[in-house]
């Protein structure tokens, strides 16, 4: 092993051109991460603020807050199955908002929420007429205080403040107390009107009970509900399912790029030391004491790589401008992306393990005379 390093140390340039492929490889892995984690961060951010353990859509909605109905009696049936501590109800109205200063067509798209239970990071219910608003507007130009326009109806809302990380299918996140919301979507989708007391889905808290018990219970109390945990509602999410699956089969093939890069370089590098290994097996070293070494080298080498990797992904995080690419460098996913590397390395130089083993001292020492 010892000297594996000292062939690192004293002969670098041999290491740079695999060193160089693999930062690149990196880049692309950790990127794409990043990218990744954007896109779902931006779509599910509203659902996964819910404190909550279970949402509740009406049947027939197929989870979708925009097509599902939740009347009074429902909510009432609802609150009085076991194992239910606390309901609240919820809905969402997607729109385009005018923001001061912005031209005419320059429009921000909102998601506003109309809830009853306050959501992780969100206050209370606000005044009517304001809201909270989502940090991703403030690239929109929205700010504290100012009074933006809703819609083909131009309703008026002012921002009370803002919240983080509650956008709602790549739209911002703006938070009123239900009658704002109902005004709101009144005004600008007549044809989505609600009652008095309907709520598009409710959010239950569940207490004593497991949430899946729960869930059944209520739908079979109710006859007329679909009810989902928070991760499931979130997979229900359009386009969730569909993002992640094709990044994560383009992120497995990066890896798997990086695997064969390592395999046909220490390949080619246990070719050339194949004199190497015949003498030092004739001293006496072990096949796995110089497969070890191998490892070792790869190991670092893709240490090094992540690294410069995962800092040019920060920089290029801090260089794209606000609100153009939703990536988002989590230090977990950057973390992650380092050890597939690493282990891709370990597996790449496990294609030189037979070459190693089949180095004869003999034969070896004799070809190198």
């Amino acid at each position: 092993m010892r000297l594996a390093l000292r062939e690192l140390v004293r002969r670098p340039a041999r290491f740079v051109t695999a060193t160089l492929i693999l930062t690149v490889i990196a880049i692309l892995l950790m990127f794409l991460g990043g990218l990744l984690d954007g896109l779902i961060r931006s779509t599910t951010g509203a659902v996964r603020a819910q404190d909550a353990d279970l949402i509740v859509y009406s049947d027939t909605s197929q989870a979708s807050f925009l097509r599902s109905r939740i009347d009074p009696a429902t909510r009432a049936v609802v609150e009085e199955v076991p194992g239910v501590f606390e309901v609240g109800g919820i809905g969402v109205v997607q729109l385009g908002a005018r923001v001061p200063g912005n031209g005419p067509r320059d429009l921000a798209n909102v998601a506003l929420f109309g809830y009853e239970l306050t959501p992780d990071g969100v206050p209370d219910p606000p005044a009517p007429g304001t809201a909270w608003a989502d940090e991703v507007l403030r690239d929109d130009g929205v700010e504290e205080g100012q009074t933006i326009a809703l819609g083909p109806a131009r309703s008026p809302i002012t921002v009370a403040g803002f919240v983080e990380d509650t956008s709602y299918l790549g739209q911002g996140g703006l938070w009123a107390e239900p009658a704002t919301w109902r005004a709101v979507l009144a005004r600008n989708r007549p044809d989505a009107r609600l009652g008095p007391g309907v709520f598009q889905a409710l959010v239950v808290r569940v207490e004593g009970a497991s949430p899946g018990e729960v869930a059944g219970a209520i739908d079979a109390a109710t006859g007329s509900t679909e009810t989902l945990t928070v991760d499931a509602a979130i997979s229900e999410l359009p386009g969730v399912e569909e993002q992640q699956s094709t990044f994560n089969q383009i992120i497995g093939v990066t890896v798997v790029v990086a695997l064969v890069v390592i395999a046909l370089f220490f390949a080619l590098l246990t070719v050339e030391r194949t004199a190497l290994y015949g003498v030092l097996k004739a001293l006496g070293a072990r096949s796995r004491t110089l497969f070890l070494g191998l490892v070792v080298q790869a190991v670092i080498l893709t240490a090094i790589a992540s690294a410069v990797g995962a800092g040019m992904v920060l920089v290029i995080d801090r260089l794209i401008p606000p609100g153009s690419i939703p990536l988002y460098v989590a230090p977990s996913r950057l973390v992650l992306s380092a050890v597939l590397l690493v282990l891709a390395a370990i597996v790449g130089c496990a294609f030189s393990l037979r070459r190693v083993l089949r180095v004869d001292p003999a034969s070896a020492l004799g070809s190198s005379s």
